[in-house]
């Protein structure tokens, strides 16, 4: 039995070493992911750690929090004006997409292993979602920046398609241990899911915002406490209900991200590196819970799988979602390469073993196989695809960076200015973060009398106050007339 102090020791290794490997993995250009299973694989029970682990509930626990955090992060990053042209063909890779990939894999599966179309099915469900966060780390560690609509319809994808794969998984299991029950049940309960997932997962986004503005506290890092029991709250709701939980945090995260609220920034990089944490603690212990030597058994099939789900079924379930999408043949093909599985597979391959479905631990082992090749073979090739179907876009050159009085002539895009807060000002008594100023703006001092204020996102400013503002000469003019009196009160 292990001592408190060698596990918190045991767990400093393994995550000391997953970060280092993500280093590697830029160099390597294979995503982090496969790196962080290999190194879970290398401390468990028959590697050269020998850390005895096969807990597959407490590892579907950690998998569920740690998805939900992840998806949360991805929704405050999403920027909706980008998002909102392409988003009905990101719902219809998410959710017609997988669902063809699901049955294309799900009959593959019952030829290849043998079994009932059902389980077949369940196979194919449980390997349907995709990984884009994988996806995009193999991009930036090859500098590749992707033309047109792709990267943010890959990003989109990738935040809605795994309620989908959820709901399939659970659906099917359900179905399996109650063989009486219509398939067309799961139509009215897949409706349920979605609509109370999005309806919560908005709600909370649209109070969260407000709720953290008016509450002032003393120290910053309450924010982010508060943040965090936002992301469980939404999913704890939403999942008692009978909602999909992870589609709730997403949107929550997405209408907490187009809005400005207090410390908006440095809430989302609190949250980037959470979701950075939750993803090294899945995988290392997703990794843990394979032993290799099963592994072994299913490697032919395995491979089989991977390739057909990576050659057939992922391209026929993009091609016909993206039927009537505005895309050429080569973003299409694209679209079909980087559809790497990740960690929701292997969750999802823990939702058969604690239900006790036969053959449970033959469909984890060739999922956990499956991703591993998917993620090799897709993820060191996605760069020179980009390049030989010329979709990727030259890296922006390096921004020049000027001492502000030595601007060279042609480039007066931002300069500091003092602008006073005027008597009659509709600024006065009111909260920075709720004057919606433009982002261009930045708000880097504030002069009150003989006081000096940096400010926050809850300053409240008053009549008097003198602000310095960097930003250009248009977000400017749009602060100045933010700190004047309204017309009627100046003609007074």
């Amino acid at each position: 039995m292990l001592t408190i102090e060698q596990i918190l020791i045991i767990a400093a290794i393994l995550l000391s070493l997953g970060v280092v490997s993500s280093k590697a993995s830029s160099k390597l250009g294979v995503p982090a992911l496969l790196l962080f299973l290999l190194i879970g694989m290398l401390a468990g029970s028959e590697g050269p750690g020998r850390i005895p682990f096969d807990n597959a509930s407490l590892a579907q626990s950690v998998g569920v929090v740690a998805l939900a955090f992840i998806l949360f992060a991805g929704g405050l990053d999403t920027n909706w004006h980008i998002v909102s042209p392409i988003l009905w063909q990101g719902l219809s890779l998410a959710s017609i997409g997988v669902f063809i990939t699901a049955v294309l894999v799900g009959w593959f599966a019952t030829v290849l292993l043998g079994i009932d179309w059902l389980h077949g099915l369940l196979v194919g469900a449980i390997v349907s979602s995709t990984d884009a966060a994988a996806v995009f780390s193999v991009l930036r560690s090859q500098g590749i920046s992707l033309k047109g609509r792709i990267q943010p319809l890959l990003e989109l994808e990738s935040g809605t398609n795994d309620p989908m794969a959820v709901f399939l998984t659970i659906g099917i299991i359900h179905l399996i241990a109650s063989p009486g029950q219509s398939p067309f049940l799961l139509v009215s309960l897949f409706f349920k899911q979605m609509l109370m997932g999005g309806a919560i997962g908005w709600v909370i986004g649209r109070v969260a915002v407000p709720a953290i503005n008016r509450l002032n506290l003393d120290a910053e890092g309450l924010y982010s406490a508060l943040t965090v029991a936002i992301v469980l709250l939404a999913y704890g709701i939403t999942t008692a209900l009978g909602g999909s939980g992870f589609l709730a945090v997403y949107l929550a995260g997405v209408v907490m991200g187009n809005r400005d609220f207090v410390h908006r920034r440095s809430l989302t990089r609190f949250h980037d590196g959470l979701a950075w944490l939750m993803q090294i603690v899945l995988f290392l212990v997703l990794g843990l819970l394979v032993y290799p030597s099963r592994l072994f058994s299913v490697v032919g099939v395995s491979v089989l799988l991977a390739l057909f789900l990576v050659l057939v079924a992922r391209p026929i379930g993009v091609f016909i979602s993206l039927a009537f999408a505005k895309l050429g043949f080569r973003p299409k093909v694209f679209i079909s390469w980087v559809g790497l599985r990740g960690a929701v597979p292997i969750v999802l391959a823990t939702f058969p073993l604690l239900a006790g479905v036969k053959n449970a631990e033959i469909y984890f082992n060739v999922v956990f196989f499956t991703v591993s090749i998917s993620v090799l073979l897709q993820g060191t090739t996605i760069g020179w695809l980009a390049r030989k179907l010329r979709l990727q876009k030259p890296s922006p050159a390096t921004d020049r960076r000027f001492p502000l009085d030595v601007l060279p002539a042609g480039e007066d895009q931002s300069q500091v200015s003092e602008i006073t807060v005027s008597e009659g000002s509709l600024a006065a008594g009111k909260q920075l973060v709720s004057l919606q100023l433009p982002r261009e703006a930045h708000i880097m001092l504030v002069t009150r009398k003989t006081e000096h204020l940096v400010p926050r996102g809850n300053t409240t400013l008053k009549a008097g106050d003198i602000l310095s503002v960097l930003a250009d000469r248009a977000s400017l003019a749009k602060v100045r007339s933010v700190m004047k009196p309204p017309p009627s009160v100046a003609k007074e």
